[in-house]
């Protein structure tokens, strides 16, 4: 929190140079009399601070490994070296998942940031003039959102936090951590004094924070309230009615698209028949209430440079794995026709098998299920002795879905012995660096290119596609979890009506079949399969995870999820072979240790979390 004081204090004061600029080569305007006292007290200044609560969120949503990573459905670029795993302390939850973790301290560090950013524009407001008080109330409603997410974020990922509610201007090193339950008491009443304030839809700049937005978060907080993990969060029965009644509210402002794949940046499948260039496409639609922005513009669209790990653009199209250019035959894959793939995040491999590949639509928007060659190569050696050329356009690896594995040996590729095919042939249970299988691929394993952007070339550049942080099709399903969890009401009747219409609109022109996941997800050999249509007194907690993680794979949320409805440790011990291998993953990890730096820096002794 202390290092959150220096670098918020000193943010508050930083403009942009543009607006104090000499108007006339000969005139001059004096800046160093320019304070934030004196200018945001302005009616520009004041807009300007309210605006400045948004880029930091670039930098928080790209801190994605304690979020995404150590779940059941993506692991760091672990490995299985024969004797044991290697990898990530956030994958293996060992010893070295402690206080000192950058991504702990790194996680912290931003969302305080943030808060008092937040709490800056709260904070000042009345001292603003030249603004009608309704103007000026939906720039509070606007902070009040972002203070809220900020508390929600940090109140799952820690437990008891600090909570600062005014702007800091003086250095002060005590900390103090607030009960979990007051956190919740404030986050509503924050959200609930937004959702008063804010307009339906944003009067300038579509991006920022509207009634819907508030209205989403609180249909969430009230649902993890619901929960009331390790009786600790003051809640009741009564918020998953009130978690019910809040989604309704985004489900009738917020309609879903027709297609999953509309949702995100529009390409084939197949990169060389790629017409499409960054900034061609806008993520706005009906169903996105809230979204993360980023733009063409190679200034402004960067993290904030108050933060020195400063995001430039969207990373999302280049941080799942895998990369092509590890698999038979690479195609070269330096190029921007395929982009980096850093493995920073890998699916494991119980999540291809969670998908009906012929009738769920999100699978082939998912998924890479063909490698295609960029290059011509006439001398590549399948294997020793064998020589097969290659064209560009030549497919270089085929993934079979779980559903249709490849058994005759001819209808394998040359990299074989008896195949045939002029390219790789690989069946799911051959995926990657698995130790249920102890077979060695490295990373031949589908790539995770969901939110893949073509013509961006290769190397460090970023994409421009705005990042959808809430939409309303997880309000349906936030629905479906509160109705089972006992909440009344609701406009569309059961749990399984609100679940369904998130899995019809994935099935498209199959709508009403019965999607066919494996069985067992987390067995790779099994063909054994089952419905994940949800019918009456069918439909449980997993089945929900299911769908949430068939819908919202790599979006910001499956952590919270897990802990949420206190699944985290089994599904993960289930899902992750290598969580699972390393066998350290237990309670205390249900929160996360305060970072060492907090604790070496306070000047009052803090009690950290058990276990740490």
């Amino acid at each position: 929190m202390k290092k959150y004081i220096k670098w918020k204090f000193i943010a508050s004061l930083i403009f942009l140079s543009s607006n104090f600029a000499c108007t006339d080569f000969l005139d001059e305007v004096s800046v160093s009399n320019q304070t934030a006292d004196n200018y945001y007290v302005t009616a520009k200044g004041f807009e300007d601070l309210t605006r400045s609560i948004y880029p930091l969120l670039r930098n928080i949503t790209q801190q994605r490994s304690l979020i995404l990573n150590g779940t059941d459905i993506f692991a760091v670029n672990s490995s299985w070296d024969g004797a044991g795993p290697t990898g990530d302390p956030i994958d293996l939850y060992n010893q070295g998942f402690a206080s000192t973790l950058t991504s702990v301290s790194d996680l912290w560090n931003l969302l305080y940031l943030e808060l008092n950013r937040a709490n800056t524009v709260i904070s000042r407001a009345d001292l603003v003039e030249g603004i009608s008080a309704t103007t000026k109330a939906s720039s509070v409603g606007e902070a009040k959102f972002i203070r809220a997410l900020m508390l929600f974020y940090l109140v799952q990922q820690w437990g008891d936090v600090p909570m600062p509610l005014e702007e800091t201007t003086t250095a002060n090193k005590e900390v103090v951590r607030v009960l979990s339950a007051d956190v919740y008491t404030q986050i509503i009443k924050d959200l609930t004094d937004a959702e008063t304030a804010l307009p339906s839809q944003a009067s300038t700049d579509w991006g920022r924070a509207t009634k819907g937005s508030a209205q989403f978060l609180l249909s969430k907080v009230y649902l993890t309230r619901g929960w009331n993990y390790n009786n600790s969060l003051g809640g009741s029965a009564a918020d998953f009615t009130q978690a019910l009644a809040y989604a309704d509210k985004v489900i009738a402002a917020y309609p879903m698209v027709a297609n999953y794949k509309d949702l995100f940046p529009k390409r084939s499948e197949n990169p060389l028949l790629e017409t499409n260039n960054p900034g061609t496409q806008k993520a706005r639609n009906s169903e996105v209430v809230f979204a993360i922005q980023y733009n063409t513009n190679v200034l402004t669209n960067s993290g904030d440079p108050a933060y020195p790990a400063t995001a430039v653009g969207n990373d999302l199209h280049s941080v799942f794995g895998n990369d092509p250019g590890d698999t038979p035959g690479a195609p070269s894959a330096r190029t921007g026709e395929y982009n980096r793939h850093q493995g920073r995040h890998h699916v494991t491999p119980a999540m291809y098998r969670m998908y009906d590949p012929d009738i769920d639509t999100r699978y082939d928007h998912n998924f890479v299920e063909k490698i295609y060659a960029l290059n011509d190569n006439s001398k590549f050696e399948a294997r020793k002795g064998v020589v097969v050329p290659i064209k560009k356009g030549d497919v270089t690896m085929e993934f079979r879905p779980w559903n249709n594995p490849v058994t005759d040996i001819a209808d394998r590729g040359m990299d074989i012995e008896g195949g045939t095919k002029p390219y790789s042939v690989l069946n799911t249970d051959e995926f990657g660096d698995n130790p249920q299988t102890n077979y060695h691929g490295g990373d031949r394993a589908m790539m995770m290119w969901k939110f893949w952007e073509p013509g961006i070339d290769y190397g460090d550049a970023f994409g421009t596609f705005d990042f959808a942080l809430f939409r309303s099709a997880e309000a349906y399903l936030i629905a479906a979890e509160a109705k089972l969890k006992g909440a009344t009401g609701g406009n569309l009747g059961t749990a399984e009506d609100y679940y369904n219409k998130v899995l019809d609109r994935a099935l498209g022109s199959n709508k009403d079949k019965d999607p066919m996941q494996a069985a067992a997800p987390e067995n790779v050999k099994s063909l054994d399969a089952k419905s994940y249509r949800a019918v009456a007194g069918k439909l449980d907690i997993d089945m929900i995870l299911d769908e949430r993680a068939r819908e919202f794979m790599g979006e910001y949320m499956r952590w919270f999820d897990l802990k949420r409805t206190g699944k985290l440790i089994e599904r993960v011990k289930k899902y992750n072979p290598w969580t699972n291998a390393a066998g350290a993953l237990e309670a205390k990890h249900l929160v996360r240790p305060i970072p060492l730096s907090e604790l070496d820096l306070a000047s009052n002794p803090i009690v950290q979390n058990p276990g740490y």
